[in-house]
């Protein structure tokens, strides 16, 4: 395994450990235990149990702006409506993929200061990046002070949902769409 898969795949099993049983209760003879190598192997890679959490958290921050980059291909006459859905689609593509991402993010209380800030700006970063959505796609524009707390609704709505799907995994994705464009839409207009 080279030392990017031996890197990668550290964090995918640290992820699920981390999404199953939160930052206090992993160890990481557990995460070198799923990964099949030995502690070592694993200050190879990260110095420390924080620094693996704190990466982990880093790169879904990271991967937020991808749900958005449907919007960036589509033609200038697709409907905001269609936009949404496609981006849904993507975004509960990711849940489904990264599940422990939201668990770390929204059940996960255990973790020193930093990493509640890090938590923190993640959501937020998520809030800034539905804002600017909104201000750029809300049909008709929706009035500059109401746009922080739609997106304020919408992105703890959506991680609600998210949570709840993670807890429901038989659920079709279609109707997560349908459901979240739902909810989402008549937000992005002015009643």
């Amino acid at each position: 395994m080279t030392r990017a898969d031996r890197r990668a795949d550290l964090l995918r099993c640290a992820g699920r450990l981390f999404g199953e049983r939160g930052y206090s209760a992993t160890r990481l003879d557990d995460i070198a235990a799923a990964a099949g190598v030995s502690k070592p192997v694993v200050y190879q890679h990260f110095a420390s149990k924080k620094e693996l959490y704190l990466a982990l958290l880093r790169k879904h921050a990271a991967d937020m702006p991808g749900f958005f980059e449907v919007v960036v291909d589509a033609p200038a006459e697709t409907q905001a409506a269609d936009l949404l859905e496609a981006i849904l689609s993507v975004w509960f593509d990711y849940v489904r993929e990264n599940r422990h991402a939201w668990l770390m993010l929204f059940r996960d209380s255990s973790g020193d200061e930093e990493i509640r800030a890090v938590r923190a700006a993640v959501s937020v970063r998520a809030r800034e990046l539905l804002a600017q959505f909104i201000a750029e796609r809300g049909e008709p524009p929706i009035p500059a002070p109401q746009i922080a707390p739609t997106a304020e609704l919408l992105t703890s709505g959506l991680a609600g949902l998210a949570l709840w799907w993670i807890d429901r995994p038989e659920v079709d994705k279609a109707i997560m769409v349908e459901v979240a464009a739902r909810m989402v839409a008549p937000a992005l207009a002015r009643s």
